[in-house]
Protein backbone atom coordinates (compact mmCIF):
# COMPACT_ATOMS: atom_id res chain seq x y z
CA UNK A 1 0.00 0.00 0.00
CA UNK A 2 1.19 3.72 -0.75
CA UNK A 3 0.29 6.56 1.34
CA UNK A 4 0.79 9.52 -0.39
CA UNK A 5 2.05 12.05 2.48
CA UNK A 6 1.35 16.46 2.26
CA UNK A 7 3.91 18.82 2.85
CA UNK A 8 2.08 19.73 6.55
CA UNK A 9 2.93 15.63 7.60
CA UNK A 10 6.38 16.07 6.72
CA UNK A 11 6.62 18.93 9.02
CA UNK A 12 4.83 17.39 11.49
CA UNK A 13 7.14 14.65 11.63
CA UNK A 14 10.48 16.22 10.35
CA UNK A 15 11.27 19.49 11.87
CA UNK A 16 13.13 19.98 15.62
CA UNK A 17 10.14 21.03 17.22
CA UNK A 18 7.18 18.45 17.46
CA UNK A 19 3.83 20.27 16.10
CA UNK A 20 1.48 17.29 16.86
CA UNK A 21 1.99 14.72 18.89
CA UNK A 22 0.01 12.46 16.83
CA UNK A 23 2.82 12.07 14.50
CA UNK A 24 4.27 9.30 16.67
CA UNK A 25 1.51 7.23 16.27
CA UNK A 26 0.57 7.73 12.77
CA UNK A 27 4.11 6.79 11.41
CA UNK A 28 4.35 3.68 14.11
CA UNK A 29 1.04 2.67 12.17
CA UNK A 30 2.82 3.14 9.04
CA UNK A 31 5.64 0.32 10.08
CA UNK A 32 2.97 -2.00 11.44
CA UNK A 33 1.30 -1.92 8.56
CA UNK A 34 4.51 -2.30 6.01
CA UNK A 35 2.73 0.60 3.88
CA UNK A 36 5.20 3.08 1.57
CA UNK A 37 5.38 6.54 2.75
CA UNK A 38 5.85 8.67 -0.64
CA UNK A 39 5.89 11.89 -1.20
CA UNK A 40 6.04 14.65 -4.08
CA UNK A 41 8.34 16.74 -5.86
CA UNK A 42 6.19 19.45 -5.45
CA UNK A 43 6.15 19.12 -1.09
CA UNK A 44 10.17 19.34 -1.69
CA UNK A 45 9.65 22.69 -3.20
CA UNK A 46 7.34 24.11 -0.92
CA UNK A 47 9.70 23.20 2.31
CA UNK A 48 12.67 24.44 0.05
CA UNK A 49 10.55 28.11 -0.04
CA UNK A 50 11.04 28.49 4.07
CA UNK A 51 13.54 31.43 5.26
CA UNK A 52 15.22 29.23 7.96
CA UNK A 53 17.69 27.22 5.19
CA UNK A 54 19.35 25.01 7.95
CA UNK A 55 15.89 23.72 9.00
CA UNK A 56 15.39 23.48 5.23
CA UNK A 57 18.53 21.52 4.61
CA UNK A 58 17.63 19.27 7.65
CA UNK A 59 14.33 18.35 6.42
CA UNK A 60 15.66 17.30 2.70
CA UNK A 61 18.03 15.16 4.25
CA UNK A 62 15.59 13.09 6.44
CA UNK A 63 13.06 13.34 3.30
CA UNK A 64 16.19 10.63 1.93
CA UNK A 65 13.77 7.73 3.71
CA UNK A 66 10.73 8.44 1.77
CA UNK A 67 9.75 7.07 -1.59
CA UNK A 68 9.58 10.06 -4.11
CA UNK A 69 7.07 9.89 -6.76
CA UNK A 70 9.46 10.91 -10.00
CA UNK A 71 6.23 11.52 -12.50
CA UNK A 72 2.89 13.29 -12.16
CA UNK A 73 -0.11 11.78 -12.86
CA UNK A 74 -2.04 13.52 -16.06
CA UNK A 75 -4.34 16.03 -15.94
CA UNK A 76 -8.07 14.81 -16.37
CA UNK A 77 -11.32 16.65 -17.01
CA UNK A 78 -12.37 16.05 -13.49
CA UNK A 79 -8.70 17.21 -12.40
CA UNK A 80 -9.60 20.30 -15.33
CA UNK A 81 -12.79 21.33 -13.19
CA UNK A 82 -11.16 20.99 -9.68
CA UNK A 83 -8.50 23.34 -10.96
CA UNK A 84 -10.87 26.19 -12.41
CA UNK A 85 -11.03 27.38 -8.45
CA UNK A 86 -7.54 27.35 -7.96
CA UNK A 87 -6.67 31.14 -6.96
CA UNK A 88 -3.12 30.53 -5.55
CA UNK A 89 -0.05 28.37 -5.78
CA UNK A 90 -0.68 26.26 -2.54
CA UNK A 91 -4.51 25.16 -4.28
CA UNK A 92 -2.68 24.37 -7.65
CA UNK A 93 -0.31 21.72 -5.16
CA UNK A 94 -3.09 20.51 -3.23
CA UNK A 95 -5.57 19.48 -6.61
CA UNK A 96 -1.85 18.24 -7.94
CA UNK A 97 -1.12 15.58 -4.72
CA UNK A 98 -5.40 14.83 -4.77
CA UNK A 99 -4.78 13.50 -8.31
CA UNK A 100 -1.99 11.18 -7.59
CA UNK A 101 -5.06 9.49 -5.29
CA UNK A 102 -7.75 9.99 -8.05
CA UNK A 103 -5.49 8.11 -10.69
CA UNK A 104 -5.08 5.51 -8.30
CA UNK A 105 -0.76 5.78 -8.35
CA UNK A 106 -1.16 5.67 -4.61
CA UNK A 107 -3.72 4.39 -2.27
CA UNK A 108 -4.52 7.26 0.52
CA UNK A 109 -3.75 10.75 1.11
CA UNK A 110 -2.97 11.77 4.40
CA UNK A 111 -3.73 16.02 5.00
CA UNK A 112 -4.89 18.16 7.94
CA UNK A 113 -5.76 20.31 4.76
CA UNK A 114 -9.46 21.07 5.16
CA UNK A 115 -8.93 22.58 1.17
CA UNK A 116 -7.63 19.13 0.03
CA UNK A 117 -10.58 17.33 2.02
CA UNK A 118 -13.35 18.97 0.33
CA UNK A 119 -11.66 18.75 -3.06
CA UNK A 120 -11.49 15.06 -1.99
CA UNK A 121 -15.31 15.18 -1.87
CA UNK A 122 -16.36 16.50 -4.81
CA UNK A 123 -14.03 14.21 -6.42
CA UNK A 124 -15.78 11.15 -4.83
CA UNK A 125 -12.85 10.21 -3.29
CA UNK A 126 -13.37 11.32 0.42
CA UNK A 127 -13.07 7.88 1.70
CA UNK A 128 -8.65 7.58 0.54
CA UNK A 129 -8.14 11.06 1.52
CA UNK A 130 -7.88 11.28 5.49
CA UNK A 131 -6.83 13.08 8.15
CA UNK A 132 -3.50 12.07 11.00
CA UNK A 133 -6.98 11.71 13.05
CA UNK A 134 -9.15 10.01 10.66
CA UNK A 135 -6.53 7.37 9.48
CA UNK A 136 -5.85 6.64 13.15
CA UNK A 137 -9.60 5.28 13.62
CA UNK A 138 -9.45 3.44 10.15
CA UNK A 139 -6.09 1.04 11.03
CA UNK A 140 -6.94 0.79 14.58
CA UNK A 141 -10.14 -0.96 13.80
CA UNK A 142 -9.44 -2.96 10.88
CA UNK A 143 -6.11 -4.03 12.77
CA UNK A 144 -7.09 -4.75 16.36
CA UNK A 145 -4.63 -7.79 16.72
CA UNK A 146 -1.91 -4.94 16.00
CA UNK A 147 -3.18 -2.44 18.44
CA UNK A 148 -0.83 -2.64 21.66
CA UNK A 149 -2.70 0.46 23.55
CA UNK A 150 -4.46 -0.35 27.08
CA UNK A 151 -8.14 -0.18 27.63
CA UNK A 152 -8.48 3.24 27.67
CA UNK A 153 -10.81 5.10 30.56
CA UNK A 154 -11.68 8.37 31.56
CA UNK A 155 -11.70 9.32 35.22
CA UNK A 156 -11.39 12.15 37.53
CA UNK A 157 -8.35 13.01 38.99
CA UNK A 158 -6.73 15.50 40.88
CA UNK A 159 -4.19 18.06 39.28
CA UNK A 160 -2.07 17.47 41.85
CA UNK A 161 -1.54 13.74 41.43
CA UNK A 162 -0.67 14.26 37.74
CA UNK A 163 2.98 14.12 36.63
CA UNK A 164 3.24 18.01 35.46
CA UNK A 165 6.49 17.13 33.55
CA UNK A 166 4.69 14.81 31.27
CA UNK A 167 5.12 15.92 27.57
CA UNK A 168 1.59 16.05 26.92
CA UNK A 169 1.37 19.24 28.85
CA UNK A 170 4.67 20.65 26.85
CA UNK A 171 2.58 22.63 24.29
CA UNK A 172 0.89 24.64 27.17
CA UNK A 173 4.62 25.24 28.36
CA UNK A 174 4.95 26.62 24.99
CA UNK A 175 2.01 29.10 24.88
CA UNK A 176 1.80 30.14 28.08
CA UNK A 177 4.66 31.23 30.24
CA UNK A 178 3.19 30.64 33.55
CA UNK A 179 1.52 27.53 33.18
CA UNK A 180 3.45 25.19 35.19
CA UNK A 181 2.61 27.98 38.29
CA UNK A 182 -1.50 27.97 36.72
CA UNK A 183 -0.78 24.10 36.80
CA UNK A 184 0.37 24.10 40.72
CA UNK A 185 -2.16 26.20 41.68
CA UNK A 186 -4.99 23.90 40.70
CA UNK A 187 -3.48 21.26 42.83
CA UNK A 188 -7.09 20.53 45.06
CA UNK A 189 -9.00 20.68 41.71
CA UNK A 190 -10.27 18.25 39.88
CA UNK A 191 -9.75 17.12 35.52
CA UNK A 192 -10.94 14.72 33.30
CA UNK A 193 -7.54 12.43 32.18
CA UNK A 194 -7.84 9.35 30.19
CA UNK A 195 -4.37 7.65 30.25
CA UNK A 196 -2.73 5.04 27.35
CA UNK A 197 -0.46 3.10 29.82
CA UNK A 198 1.04 5.71 32.05
CA UNK A 199 0.76 8.30 29.44
CA UNK A 200 -1.54 10.99 29.38
CA UNK A 201 -3.54 11.32 26.40
CA UNK A 202 -6.60 13.24 26.74
CA UNK A 203 -7.53 16.09 29.18
CA UNK A 204 -10.02 18.26 30.05
CA UNK A 205 -10.23 20.82 32.93
CA UNK A 206 -13.39 22.98 32.81
CA UNK A 207 -14.95 25.59 35.23
CA UNK A 208 -18.47 26.93 36.13
CA UNK A 209 -18.52 30.96 35.72
CA UNK A 210 -21.10 32.74 37.43
CA UNK A 211 -21.39 35.89 35.42
CA UNK A 212 -19.38 37.87 37.72
CA UNK A 213 -15.88 37.57 36.16
CA UNK A 214 -14.07 40.29 34.72
CA UNK A 215 -14.13 40.15 30.92
CA UNK A 216 -12.41 43.36 29.79
CA UNK A 217 -9.50 41.24 28.37
CA UNK A 218 -11.97 39.74 25.72
CA UNK A 219 -12.82 41.68 22.75
CA UNK A 220 -16.08 42.05 22.36
CA UNK A 221 -16.73 42.17 25.75
CA UNK A 222 -18.73 39.63 27.33
CA UNK A 223 -22.30 40.72 29.28
CA UNK A 224 -23.01 39.07 32.40
CA UNK A 225 -24.25 34.94 31.54
CA UNK A 226 -23.91 31.88 33.90
CA UNK A 227 -21.03 30.32 32.11
CA UNK A 228 -18.98 27.06 31.52
CA UNK A 229 -15.15 27.78 30.55
CA UNK A 230 -13.41 25.21 29.13
CA UNK A 231 -10.18 26.03 30.65
CA UNK A 232 -7.59 23.38 28.98
CA UNK A 233 -8.52 20.84 26.53
CA UNK A 234 -6.33 18.67 24.46
CA UNK A 235 -6.44 15.20 23.36
CA UNK A 236 -3.65 13.03 21.33
CA UNK A 237 -5.60 11.35 18.44
CA UNK A 238 -4.78 7.77 18.81
CA UNK A 239 -7.34 5.98 17.08
CA UNK A 240 -9.94 6.50 19.45
CA UNK A 241 -13.10 9.26 19.16
CA UNK A 242 -11.34 10.70 22.83
CA UNK A 243 -12.37 14.20 21.39
CA UNK A 244 -15.95 13.06 21.50
CA UNK A 245 -16.82 11.79 24.80
CA UNK A 246 -14.93 14.59 26.72
CA UNK A 247 -17.29 16.94 25.15
CA UNK A 248 -19.64 14.69 25.83
CA UNK A 249 -18.64 15.10 29.37
CA UNK A 250 -18.32 18.80 29.58
CA UNK A 251 -21.94 18.81 27.99
CA UNK A 252 -23.07 16.81 31.02
CA UNK A 253 -21.26 19.00 32.89
CA UNK A 254 -22.95 22.02 31.18
CA UNK A 255 -26.76 20.94 31.56
CA UNK A 256 -25.79 20.03 35.43
CA UNK A 257 -24.86 23.52 35.85
CA UNK A 258 -27.72 24.92 34.10
CA UNK A 259 -25.56 27.61 32.40
CA UNK A 260 -26.41 29.77 29.60
CA UNK A 261 -23.11 29.71 27.35
CA UNK A 262 -20.36 27.45 26.78
CA UNK A 263 -17.22 29.32 26.03
CA UNK A 264 -13.06 28.31 25.44
CA UNK A 265 -10.21 30.43 24.76
CA UNK A 266 -7.90 29.08 22.30
CA UNK A 267 -4.53 29.71 20.26
CA UNK A 268 -5.29 29.00 16.04
CA UNK A 269 -1.16 28.38 15.16
CA UNK A 270 -0.79 24.40 15.23
CA UNK A 271 -2.41 21.68 13.58
CA UNK A 272 -3.31 20.39 17.00
CA UNK A 273 -5.11 23.89 17.69
CA UNK A 274 -6.77 24.27 14.53
CA UNK A 275 -8.42 20.09 14.38
CA UNK A 276 -9.33 21.22 18.04
CA UNK A 277 -11.44 24.23 16.45
CA UNK A 278 -12.64 21.98 13.71
CA UNK A 279 -14.15 19.69 16.41
CA UNK A 280 -15.54 22.02 18.36
CA UNK A 281 -16.83 23.98 15.34
CA UNK A 282 -18.62 21.13 14.39
CA UNK A 283 -20.57 20.47 17.41
CA UNK A 284 -22.23 24.30 17.52
CA UNK A 285 -19.23 26.51 18.59
CA UNK A 286 -18.78 29.95 17.02
CA UNK A 287 -15.91 32.49 16.47
CA UNK A 288 -17.07 35.02 19.13
CA UNK A 289 -13.68 37.56 19.03
CA UNK A 290 -10.28 37.79 20.50
CA UNK A 291 -8.51 37.56 23.74
CA UNK A 292 -5.83 40.16 24.53
CA UNK A 293 -3.23 37.33 24.81
CA UNK A 294 -3.77 36.51 21.09
CA UNK A 295 -6.38 33.64 21.85
CA UNK A 296 -9.36 32.88 19.79
CA UNK A 297 -12.41 33.01 21.81
CA UNK A 298 -15.20 30.75 20.57
CA UNK A 299 -18.54 30.18 22.57
CA UNK A 300 -21.58 27.52 22.18
CA UNK A 301 -25.40 29.17 22.99
CA UNK A 302 -26.70 26.72 25.98
CA UNK A 303 -29.71 27.80 25.65
CA UNK A 304 -30.30 27.40 21.79
CA UNK A 305 -33.47 26.45 20.05
CA UNK A 306 -32.98 22.98 18.96
CA UNK A 307 -31.51 22.99 15.23
CA UNK A 308 -33.64 19.69 13.51
CA UNK A 309 -31.73 20.03 9.94
CA UNK A 310 -28.59 19.89 11.76
CA UNK A 311 -28.83 18.42 15.48
CA UNK A 312 -24.80 18.15 16.18
CA UNK A 313 -25.21 21.85 16.13
CA UNK A 314 -27.21 22.53 19.17
CA UNK A 315 -26.54 19.22 20.94
CA UNK A 316 -27.39 18.17 23.43
CA UNK A 317 -30.80 19.80 22.99
CA UNK A 318 -33.96 18.40 21.70
CA UNK A 319 -37.40 19.90 20.63
CA UNK A 320 -40.20 18.34 20.85
CA UNK A 321 -41.67 19.31 17.70
CA UNK A 322 -40.75 15.83 15.83
CA UNK A 323 -41.31 11.86 15.34
CA UNK A 324 -41.03 9.76 18.06
CA UNK A 325 -39.87 5.76 17.93
CA UNK A 326 -39.22 3.06 20.13
CA UNK A 327 -36.17 1.58 18.48
CA UNK A 328 -35.67 -2.55 19.55
CA UNK A 329 -31.91 -3.44 20.08
CA UNK A 330 -30.44 -6.98 21.27
CA UNK A 331 -28.59 -7.40 24.20
CA UNK A 332 -25.84 -8.88 22.75
CA UNK A 333 -25.20 -5.24 21.03
CA UNK A 334 -26.98 -3.01 23.66
CA UNK A 335 -23.77 -1.71 25.97
CA UNK A 336 -21.42 -2.23 23.55
CA UNK A 337 -22.98 0.27 21.15
CA UNK A 338 -24.43 2.88 24.20
CA UNK A 339 -21.66 2.12 27.52
CA UNK A 340 -23.34 4.82 29.32
CA UNK A 341 -26.47 3.13 29.60
CA UNK A 342 -25.35 -0.37 30.85
CA UNK A 343 -27.83 -2.16 32.87
CA UNK A 344 -27.41 -3.02 37.20
CA UNK A 345 -26.38 -6.78 36.02
CA UNK A 346 -23.71 -5.85 33.94
CA UNK A 347 -20.27 -5.09 34.42
CA UNK A 348 -18.88 -1.26 33.80
CA UNK A 349 -15.29 -2.53 33.13
CA UNK A 350 -16.34 -4.66 30.51
CA UNK A 351 -17.23 -1.74 28.31
CA UNK A 352 -14.34 0.67 28.98
CA UNK A 353 -13.98 3.01 25.95
CA UNK A 354 -11.39 0.87 24.14
CA UNK A 355 -13.36 0.98 20.98
CA UNK A 356 -14.08 4.01 18.92
CA UNK A 357 -17.57 3.50 18.76
CA UNK A 358 -17.98 3.49 21.99
CA UNK A 359 -16.40 7.11 22.69
CA UNK A 360 -18.16 8.22 19.67
CA UNK A 361 -21.66 10.85 20.61
CA UNK A 362 -22.18 9.75 16.91
CA UNK A 363 -23.17 6.28 16.27
CA UNK A 364 -24.64 3.88 13.96
CA UNK A 365 -28.06 1.44 14.22
CA UNK A 366 -28.49 -0.64 11.38
CA UNK A 367 -32.17 -1.36 10.54
CA UNK A 368 -34.82 -3.19 8.25
CA UNK A 369 -37.56 -2.32 9.98
CA UNK A 370 -40.31 -1.77 7.58
CA UNK A 371 -41.29 1.23 8.80
CA UNK A 372 -39.04 3.72 7.26
CA UNK A 373 -40.85 7.19 8.23
CA UNK A 374 -37.60 8.30 10.16
CA UNK A 375 -35.73 11.67 9.62
CA UNK A 376 -33.11 13.49 11.11
CA UNK A 377 -34.12 15.54 13.80
CA UNK A 378 -36.58 12.70 14.71
CA UNK A 379 -36.50 11.33 18.35
CA UNK A 380 -35.77 7.31 19.38
CA UNK A 381 -35.88 5.59 22.61
CA UNK A 382 -33.46 2.10 22.91
CA UNK A 383 -35.32 -0.70 23.78
CA UNK A 384 -33.22 -3.36 25.21
CA UNK A 385 -35.26 -7.06 24.24
CA UNK A 386 -35.41 -9.29 26.52
CA UNK A 387 -38.66 -10.67 27.26
CA UNK A 388 -41.60 -9.65 29.19
CA UNK A 389 -39.43 -8.35 32.65
CA UNK A 390 -35.82 -7.71 30.93
CA UNK A 391 -36.99 -5.90 28.12
CA UNK A 392 -36.04 -2.37 29.02
CA UNK A 393 -36.02 1.10 27.72
CA UNK A 394 -32.57 2.88 28.19
CA UNK A 395 -32.03 5.45 26.30
CA UNK A 396 -32.83 8.80 24.50
CA UNK A 397 -31.07 9.88 21.44
CA UNK A 398 -31.66 11.88 18.27
CA UNK A 399 -31.49 11.01 14.38
CA UNK A 400 -28.60 13.01 12.83
CA UNK A 401 -29.10 11.32 9.69
CA UNK A 402 -30.77 8.32 7.77
CA UNK A 403 -29.14 6.63 4.96
CA UNK A 404 -31.24 4.75 2.78
CA UNK A 405 -30.86 3.35 -0.71
CA UNK A 406 -27.20 1.92 -0.60
CA UNK A 407 -26.05 1.22 -3.63
CA UNK A 408 -23.15 -1.59 -2.30
CA UNK A 409 -21.67 -3.76 0.14
CA UNK A 410 -18.69 -2.01 -0.01
CA UNK A 411 -20.06 1.64 0.79
CA UNK A 412 -22.23 -0.01 3.65
CA UNK A 413 -19.16 -1.07 5.27
CA UNK A 414 -17.24 2.21 5.11
CA UNK A 415 -20.63 4.09 6.42
CA UNK A 416 -20.86 1.86 9.28
CA UNK A 417 -17.29 1.02 10.13
CA UNK A 418 -16.49 3.78 12.49
CA UNK A 419 -19.63 3.86 14.42
CA UNK A 420 -21.11 0.55 15.04
CA UNK A 421 -20.41 -2.31 16.72
CA UNK A 422 -19.42 -4.24 13.96
CA UNK A 423 -16.65 -5.92 12.44
CA UNK A 424 -16.04 -5.59 8.65
CA UNK A 425 -16.92 -8.98 8.27
CA UNK A 426 -20.15 -9.15 10.16
CA UNK A 427 -21.37 -5.54 8.36
CA UNK A 428 -20.46 -7.88 4.73
CA UNK A 429 -23.30 -10.68 6.81
CA UNK A 430 -25.74 -7.79 7.80
CA UNK A 431 -25.67 -6.56 4.21
CA UNK A 432 -26.27 -9.85 2.49
CA UNK A 433 -28.43 -11.29 4.78
CA UNK A 434 -31.34 -10.84 2.65
CA UNK A 435 -30.54 -9.18 -0.93
CA UNK A 436 -34.45 -8.56 -1.56
CA UNK A 437 -34.23 -6.14 1.91
CA UNK A 438 -31.30 -4.77 2.25
CA UNK A 439 -30.27 -2.63 5.75
CA UNK A 440 -30.51 0.83 6.12
CA UNK A 441 -28.58 2.94 8.32
CA UNK A 442 -29.45 5.16 11.34
CA UNK A 443 -26.88 7.82 12.19
CA UNK A 444 -28.28 9.21 15.51
CA UNK A 445 -26.79 11.13 18.74
CA UNK A 446 -26.53 9.42 21.94
CA UNK A 447 -28.21 12.21 24.52
CA UNK A 448 -29.37 10.63 27.71
CA UNK A 449 -29.67 7.23 29.85
CA UNK A 450 -32.78 6.47 31.82
CA UNK A 451 -32.16 6.39 35.34
CA UNK A 452 -35.29 4.27 35.41
CA UNK A 453 -36.13 1.34 33.71
CA UNK A 454 -39.71 0.76 32.50
CA UNK A 455 -40.00 -2.64 31.53
CA UNK A 456 -42.37 -4.68 28.71
CA UNK A 457 -44.87 -5.28 31.62
CA UNK A 458 -44.70 -1.53 32.68
CA UNK A 459 -45.36 -0.60 29.26
CA UNK A 460 -47.91 -2.28 28.76
CA UNK A 461 -49.30 -1.09 32.05
CA UNK A 462 -49.01 2.23 30.78
CA UNK A 463 -50.72 1.96 27.24
CA UNK A 464 -47.32 2.65 25.36
CA UNK A 465 -47.27 -1.17 24.61
CA UNK A 466 -50.83 -3.20 23.72
CA UNK A 467 -49.48 -6.58 24.34
CA UNK A 468 -46.34 -8.88 24.58
CA UNK A 469 -47.40 -9.76 20.94
CA UNK A 470 -46.78 -5.78 19.91
CA UNK A 471 -43.40 -5.39 21.50
CA UNK A 472 -41.28 -3.57 18.87
CA UNK A 473 -39.34 -5.74 16.24
CA UNK A 474 -38.14 -2.63 14.25
CA UNK A 475 -39.04 0.80 14.64
CA UNK A 476 -42.43 1.77 16.38
CA UNK A 477 -44.03 4.98 16.19
CA UNK A 478 -45.11 6.28 19.48
CA UNK A 479 -47.29 9.39 20.05
CA UNK A 480 -45.77 12.84 21.82
CA UNK A 481 -47.86 12.27 24.71
CA UNK A 482 -46.67 7.89 25.15
CA UNK A 483 -42.86 9.79 24.49
CA UNK A 484 -43.78 12.33 27.80
CA UNK A 485 -45.17 9.66 29.52
CA UNK A 486 -42.42 7.48 29.13
CA UNK A 487 -39.88 10.32 30.36
CA UNK A 488 -41.80 11.01 33.51
CA UNK A 489 -42.03 7.46 34.46
CA UNK A 490 -38.03 7.08 33.55
CA UNK A 491 -37.82 10.21 35.82
CA UNK A 492 -35.10 11.59 32.68
CA UNK A 493 -33.70 14.81 33.08
CA UNK A 494 -35.48 16.86 31.03
CA UNK A 495 -33.17 19.91 30.76
CA UNK A 496 -32.00 18.79 27.47
CA UNK A 497 -35.38 19.35 25.66
CA UNK A 498 -35.94 22.79 24.87
CA UNK A 499 -39.94 23.44 22.78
Amino acid sequence: MKVLLDTNILLHRETARILNKDIGFLFNWFDKLHYEKCISSLSIKEIEKYKDKQTVETIKTKLQNYNLLKTEAPETNEIKEIRKNDTNENDVIDTSLLKEVFAKRVDYLITEDKGIHKKAKRLDIEHLVFSINDFLEKVTIENPELSDYKVLSVKKEYFGNLNIEDSFFDSFREDYNDFNDWFNKKSEEQSFVSFEEENIVAFLYIKIEEGSEDYSDIDPVFDKKKRLKIGTFKVISIGYKLGERFLRMLFVEALKNNVDEVYVTIFNNTEEQKSLIFLLEDWGFKKYGLKNTGEEVYTKDFKPKPSKENPKLTYPFLSKNCNYFLCPIRPEYHTDLLPDSYLRNENPKAFSESKTHRNAIQKVYISRSINRDINTGDIILFYRTGGFYKSVITTIAIVDKVIFNIDCEKNFIKLCRKRSVFSDEELAKHWNWNKNNRPFIINFLYIDHMPKRLNLEKLIELGVINSVNDAPRGLEAITKEQFELILKESEANEHFIID
